[in-house]
């Protein structure tokens, strides 16, 4: 008999509360099943049958959702368990993407800026942790 922590119990209720997710934010964004269907590009009964937790979307799909939702396709892949989750202080692209007064391109635009500030500084990031590293390395042989 399988234990209430059984990873192959909890299937069912992740693509539940998968569904209800993806059901919430629809309704949030005031849009009919058919209309995010059509959005997202996948047909009406399949996306009907994600949202009830009876099928189980691929990374793809979920990307398509999110996309016709505008909101994080991480965001999904959390939920579907896909991708572990991030601390909440860490999905600036997320919030880009969630804010309402922002136009698709601006938004788009501001996540490469960011991307590109990020991917620039990764480099000082870690020569910094290894001089600081260093420096720690130093003062305790000193002292």
């Amino acid at each position: 008999m399988p234990t209430p922590l059984d990873p192959i119990q909890q299937i069912p209720d992740r693509w539940h509360e998968l569904g209800e997710f993806i059901r919430e934010q629809r309704n949030s964004a005031r849009l009919s099943l058919r209309k995010l269907s059509e959005a997202a590009g996948i047909s009406n009964p399949y996306l009907s049958q994600i949202e009830r937790g009876l099928r189980k979307p691929s990374a793809e799909i979920l990307q398509q959702i999110a996309k016709a939702l505008r909101i994080s396709a991480e965001t999904l892949y959390v939920r579907a368990g896909i991708l572990e989750e991030r601390d909440a202080d860490d999905d600036l692209e997320g919030d880009v993407l969630r804010d309402r007064f922002l136009t698709e391109d601006q938004k788009q635009m501001l996540i490469q800026v960011y991307r590109a500030f990020r991917h620039e500084n990764e480099g000082r990031a870690v020569t910094a942790a290894v001089t600081e590293n260093r420096s720690e390395g130093e003062e305790q042989a000193a002292g």
